[in-house]
């Protein structure tokens, strides 16, 4: 466990993000950012507006004093396109070195493109599309296959760098953009475009509110070619007296939607995007993934996060392993929910199995529920989202009146509903059954076999099978997996499976 700090200088924003590193999982522990808009007077002076360099500077002195305080193990300070581009980018450079001591990292563009990459991928690993990245002064796009960035291009397409003055144009900025895009639009199209910057977050929480979309968490948010187009097109020509009456987003970042939205009709036609999701992730947590390891990198982000916060409240640290050991063999015959992902979501799942120790058992169910379906870890869509919270929700409940009901069935198919009632109510069987011991659990076995859910102990070990709760837990599972229950001794042991721990 580390400690870790951002300090990311953007042409509108200047921000300190401090972080809580748990291995491959990644906590935002404090988040502070100024407005400060380095980049507003480029497209007209080339060089940083007066009053963003003052704010920014007094930011800047604040961030140091608190990173000072906190010490964190590691510090990345950096700068992207308006500090690049300006005339005094060089001079602004080192009046913050001298006034705070911060040594400002300017960024090539192609670095910025890189680092937005590592960021979405560090969000959702193997993620594969187009990366685009809007901000102040530019805009960022570059290949992510198979979690390997290809090489970026930065395109002066930021609301700064068009210098829109008097009443925005829409139409007129989305001409730029497109013929900005075209001359890459053949190495660069692909069907999915992962979106990155604030400006495109806003205008996923305007989709939401606009389609009544009952989870309002940005990171990957989907949204299909025609969902993406007719927001875009609504938000880019709303009046400006509209988007004043937006309740929860500040007027500054108000200003450069309609740009925000033009620029993302211009990618989505010329590209030939099918589909959009936004990332939550970008540069700043690209710059912590390039500092991994390989071999940490390699790990699952959506495992890393369960285990880490099921750590914090659970009493045994083994029984995630052991449980998702008892339990895969079994549920790898049942047919998949949700294709590959289906081991992941298990192992996950096992995680959070223990997460409830510390909590009244009377509310125990309905707050996971709501812990987990609103944890900040990466590394699941929305649907897995709602299916861990269902699957924690029936480990320590087999009422049926869940949650949220309608989010349920608008995000989750009834199979996968039904699955995730399965998944819980095998991880209760299986904490009861051994006390939620790992050396106990060791010696007995879980089958879907011959249209039965089958319960086998070492002979040595039978007594485990004995008692109306076992009978009670095995006969819950059987009936929502529409088989018979069975309970039987063995003699013998055990091959033993071992699952490390993530």
């Amino acid at each position: 466990m580390s400690d870790a700090a951002v300090i990311d200088v953007g042409s509108n924003s200047v921000r300190l993000v401090l972080y809580r590193l748990e291995g491959r999982a990644v906590w935002t522990v404090f988040n502070e950012k100024v407005l400060a808009g380095l980049g507003r007077d480029l497209a007209v002076t080339g060089r940083l507006s007066p009053e963003g360099v003052e704010a920014a500077l007094a930011a800047l002195t604040r961030f140091k004093a608190l990173l000072d305080a906190g010490r964190p193990a590691q510090i990345y300070a950096a700068a992207t396109a308006a500090v690049r581009d300006a005339k005094d980018g060089e001079a602004f450079r080192a009046r913050v070195l001298a006034e705070t001591g911060l040594q400002l990292r300017v960024l090539s563009g192609k670095e910025e493109a890189r680092y937005a990459a590592y960021g979405v991928e560090a969000g959702c690993p193997a993620g594969a599309g187009v990366v685009g990245d809007l901000g102040g002064a530019s805009l960022e796009l570059i290949r992510l296959q198979d979690g390997e960035p290809s090489d970026g291009v930065t395109l002066p397409l930021g609301p700064f760098a068009l210098a829109e003055q008097g009443r925005f144009d829409a139409d007129r900025v989305k001409a730029i953009a497109v013929k900005a895009i075209a001359p890459v639009a053949g190495r660069l199209g692909a069907e999915t475009l992962n979106a990155v910057g604030g400006a495109w977050r806003s205008l996923a929480i305007l989709h939401m509110r606009m389609t009544d979309y009952p989870l309002e968490i940005v990171h990957q948010y989907e949204m299909t070619r025609r969902e993406a187009l007719e927001a875009a097109r609504i938000i880019a020509r709303q009046s400006k007296s509209s988007l004043d009456r937006i309740e929860g987003m500040s007027r500054r970042r108000l200003e450069t939607l309609p740009h925000a939205a033009a620029v993302m009709e211009a990618l989505i036609e010329t590209l030939d995007v099918q589909r959009v999701v936004m990332s939550a992730y970008g540069l700043r947590e690209g710059l912590l993934y390039e500092g991994m390891a390989p071999a940490l990198r390699a790990v699952d982000p959506l495992i890393a996060g369960c285990a880490a916060l099921g750590a914090r409240q659970g009493v045994n640290e083994d029984l995630a392993p052991a449980l998702e050991a008892w339990l895969r063999p079994a549920f790898a015959t049942l047919e998949p929910v949700f294709g590959r992902r289906d081991p992941v979501l298990l192992a996950a799942a096992c995680r959070l199995a223990d997460l409830g120790a510390r909590l009244h058992p009377d509310h125990r169910a309905d707050l996971l529920f709501e812990q987990v379906l609103r944890a900040p870890i990466a590394g699941m869509d929305h649907a897995e989202r709602v299916f861990l919270a269902c699957a924690a929700f029936a480990r320590h409940t087999a009422a049926t009146t869940i949650p949220e009901p309608e989010l349920v069935a608008r995000l989750l198919s009834h199979d996968r509903y039904r699955r995730a009632r399965a998944l819980g109510s095998a991880m209760r069987l299986g904490c009861d059954l051994s006390g939620r011991s790992a050396e106990l659990l060791s010696h007995a076995r879980l089958e879907f076999k011959n249209n039965t859910v089958l319960v086998q102990a070492e002979e040595d070990w039978a007594a485990m099978l004995l008692g109306e709760q076992t009978a009670k837990r095995t006969a819950a599972l059987a009936g929502l997996l529409d088989r018979e229950p069975r309970l039987r001794p063995v003699k013998g042991t055990f091959e033993r499976k071992v699952v490390a721990a993530e």
